[in-house]
């Protein structure tokens, strides 16, 4: 079986590992089709680039007076101004740098002075670091939706409104222009969690109004451990510093600290220069993507899928809204009769398929959607083709078909193939059960506070 659409479709921008080739169970190998970037995107060579640059020049940062020194702290600088341009940051924004979105949703929650609003779409990075949170749950439309939160802030007023910008796990995105103007409208600021949004879709946060930004390096082809929070300055400033330590303070005696202002009062100890240099990096390189033809690229290859998928018998996709506008290239989906794991375990063992199960750190979401055990998720990235597309649908169908050719087993809540012949590259060497779940966290009782 092949797609329903028939134009071919290359990949929009080099990353790396597009010549990676992956063992087999069955024997030989077969070029990675790598659909889980929505997890960790592959780096852009940009960013690679970049980073071999840099790396000679890579030293202490703020401090030092040695040439290295110099140029590191420069570098350091100069990617908050080129990340501030990137997404259109307000006269009164700080750049504050962190190692993903969860840590800056967790600085920020640190500085909220009141309690906040959220959807119970959210991935757990904007569900549990909040305090103080009221959870209102998503209804069938999109609309119905957005009125449950106006009602929500007009029974009870909140200091700040956290939603997604567009969901981890079916790509739906939400108008974050409206939700602004609501939460405005009741005295509320809104953070938006851009992990999934910034990658698809530029984003100005002057013209949509927003108030603080979320989004990380790994998502954005820049796989380096850097986050970022942009955002008004005045919370930043007077909220708890996220880390007491070096760099965090204008003075500090025995019995008192005199705390700098943001960013500096949220980055202590040594920063991430190269993950913050690659993060700035991938800002530039997108920048200057024609975003019409990038937008182009991720619809025909989504809409591939999306096709290819209804016409196979047993595959669900998931949706949350009836009326959601547009969506980015996420999309999730069940087979009848297979566990998530099993399939995942297939995709990659017998055809050389990267793609995400699980609950994707959005357990509630999953649980009303009826998929509480799971589900599988392929998304789209810059590297993506129409090939890479077409060998999916191709073993999905063959997987319904006629069923894998190889045994498949469960140990622990991770499945593997029975046995699995494949060896692992030298520099890691191969350690039974690394992939899956520890032992201490299996069939530990948990709270949505817990996750």
């Amino acid at each position: 079986m092949t797609s329903v659409l028939s134009r071919p479709c290359a990949p929009f921008a080099p990353v790396s590992g597009t010549e990676l080739q992956v063992p087999l169970v069955q024997g030989g190998t077969c070029a990675y089709a790598n659909f889980d970037c929505a997890a960790s995107a592959p780096a852009l060579t940009a960013v690679t680039d970049r980073i071999s640059e840099l790396l000679p020049f890579y030293s202490s940062v703020h401090r030092g007076a040695g040439y290295a020194s110099r140029v590191s702290t420069a570098a350091y600088e100069k990617a908050r101004v080129t990340v501030a341009d990137f997404v259109g940051a307000q006269t009164d924004s700080v750049v504050v740098f962190t190692r993903n979105t969860t840590d800056s949703l967790n600085l920020l929650a640190a500085c909220v002075p009141g309690d906040t609003v959220v959807l119970d779409i959210e991935h757990h990075a904007n569900l549990l670091p909040w305090r103080d949170r009221r959870v209102v749950v998503a209804a069938s439309t999109l609309a119905e939706t957005i009125t449950r939160l106006d009602e929500e802030l007009t029974t009870k007023p909140a200091a700040l409104l956290a939603v997604t910008g567009a969901s981890n796990v079916t790509g739906e995105v939400l108008p974050i222009a409206e939700l602004a103007a609501l939460a405005h409208r009741h005295g509320a600021r809104i953070a938006v969690d851009g992990a999934q949004l910034v990658p698809h879709r530029r984003v100005d946060i002057a013209a949509l109004d927003v108030d603080y930004l979320a989004f990380s390096g790994h998502k954005l082809y820049a796989p380096f451990g850097a986050g970022v929070l942009v955002g008004k300055r005045d919370w930043l400033d007077l909220g708890q510093p996220h880390l007491a330590g070096g760099g965090a303070v204008r003075t500090v005696s025995i019995g008192c600290t005199d705390w700098a202002p943001a960013p500096q009062r949220h980055e202590a100890g040594t920063p991430n220069v190269l993950g913050v240099a690659a993060l700035a990096a991938a800002c530039e390189a997108i920048a200057g993507f024609d975003d019409a033809a990038l937008q182009a690229h991720e619809k025909e290859l989504s809409s591939r899928l999306c096709e290819g998928l209804a016409a196979l018998h047993g595959i669900e996709q998931l949706h949350v809204w009836a009326d959601a506008p547009e969506r980015v290239g996420i999309v999730t989906f069940t087979v009848a009769g297979r566990d998530p794991g099993e399939v995942a375990a297939y995709l990659s063992a017998e055809h050389g398929i990267g793609v995400r199960d699980g609950k994707f750190c959005a357990h509630p979401l999953l649980a009303r959607l009826g998929h509480a055990a799971g589900a599988v998720r392929a998304s789209i990235g810059l590297g993506s083709s129409s090939a890479d597309v077409d060998r999916l649908i191709d073993a999905l169908a063959t997987l319904v078909e006629s069923g894998p050719s190889w045994n498949y087993a469960e140990d622990a809540g991770w499945w593997n193939p029975v046995p699995d012949p494949r060896p692992f590259p030298e520099l890691v060497g191969r350690v039974d059960g690394v992939s899956g779940p520890s032992a201490a966290g299996v069939g530990s009782p948990c709270t949505l506070a817990d996750g």
